[in-house]
């Protein structure tokens, strides 16, 4: 086949004698198999920033610190020398975790060598002396997935206490082996002591197990220990033979706010304290910010009430026929201009007149 590019300079300098054939191809990096002398390997190249799909890199990168602090304070400015830095280190970190957790008892491939960015390492045989399948091409028994669930929970616990969290660990990435399983691809490892989303990538990869092998043991879901896991670790009570129960206790005593606040209290101080020995002011306590007044509510308008259905009137009973009322005499018509006349007006002129 075609030699890849990334592969050129490692033939070169006899690294290994042969590319056989793409093996694997992921999210992060191509396989390759290869042969060195009579034995087979495996060239894991990764791929350039910009083609690989993983998603929040810097929840893992968190806590990872180098030697160099020249390097370091270069990362931090992402300059273009630092973002060198930053994919070199990328590459290089599972070469190192695979040393650290390979020392620690856990079962990974053995990695032989890395150079110009690629790792080579042991190819991991199934029971028919060709490359082992994954985790998710095969079908289970219900006892060999419970079997095989425990063993897992073992590696797992054996990581943690060698203080490593896989990242991103799933189906895809174990290998089953003739003798057992063996986890694989650990650039996203991360430390943990000293990256703040351990637990929670930690209680992720462990359900990633649980519901996947749950498939065939169904009373595996549910049970939480990844939480267990963690809550040993934070005690300091973890061990690599620990038997986890899958039960987690419940927290039997309230968070000490008072002694947080005493601890804060106590930093101020001693900052005070400092930047009075050096000759600095005091730090100046930022003024609290107006508050603005909030504008009167606006009355809101009483919602209009739909219209009500139209109910059927009752029928009124007839009213009886009432009697015609009398007519009226008309009244005499007065005129304001000519009094009355009086009757006694005709006697008193006869009198005068017999008189």
């Amino acid at each position: 086949m075609r030699v890849p590019p990334e592969l050129e300079p490692l033939l070169d300098m006899g690294v290994f004698d042969e590319v056989i054939r793409p093996l694997m191809s992921g999210k992060e990096a191509q396989v390759y198999l290869v042969a060195a002398g009579d034995d087979l390997r495996v060239a894991k190249v990764y791929k350039e920033a910009a083609h690989r799909s993983f998603k929040h890199r810097a929840d893992y990168t968190e806590g990872r610190r180098g030697r160099d602090s020249r390097r370091e304070r270069a990362k931090g400015k992402r300059s273009s020398f630092g973002r060198q830095e930053v994919e070199a280190a990328w590459r290089r970190a599972e070469y190192d975790t695979l040393m650290k957790v390979r020392a620690a008892g856990v079962r990974v491939p053995e990695p032989y060598d890395f150079v110009d960015g690629v790792l080579v390492m042991e190819l991991v045989r199934g029971e028919d002396g060709g490359p082992a399948p994954r985790l998710i091409d095969v079908d289970l028994e219900q006892d060999e997935a419970r079997a095989l669930y425990r063993q897992l929970l073992r590696e797992v616990t054996r990581m943690l206490c060698a203080g490593v969290v896989h990242g991103d660990l799933s189906d895809f990435n174990v290998l089953l082996s003739g003798d057992g399983p063996v986890i694989i691809d650990l650039p996203q490892a991360i430390d943990a002591a000293a990256n703040r989303n351990a637990r929670r990538i930690l209680v992720r990869d462990v359900d990633n197990l649980t519901s996947f092998l749950a498939r065939w043991v169904p009373d595996l879901r549910g049970k939480p220990y990844g939480q267990e896991l963690w809550e040993l670790y934070e005690r300091a009570e973890l061990r690599p033979d620990t038997e986890l129960t899958g039960r987690v206790r419940a927290p039997k005593r309230k968070a000490d706010v008072r002694s947080v606040v005493d601890e804060i209290a106590a930093a101020a101080r001693e900052e005070s304290q400092r930047r009075a020995a050096l000759g600095l002011p005091p730090v100046r306590a930022r003024a609290p910010k107006p508050r603005l007044e909030e504008p009167p509510p606006r009355p809101v308008k009483p919602a209009a009430k739909p219209p009500s259905k139209p109910t059927a009137k009752k029928a009124r009973p007839p009213e009886p026929p009432r009697k015609p009322e009398p007519a009226r005499k008309p009244e005499p018509k007065r005129t304001a201009s000519r009094p009355p006349e009086d009757p006694f007006d005709d006697l008193d002129a006869l009198l005068v007149v017999e008189d």
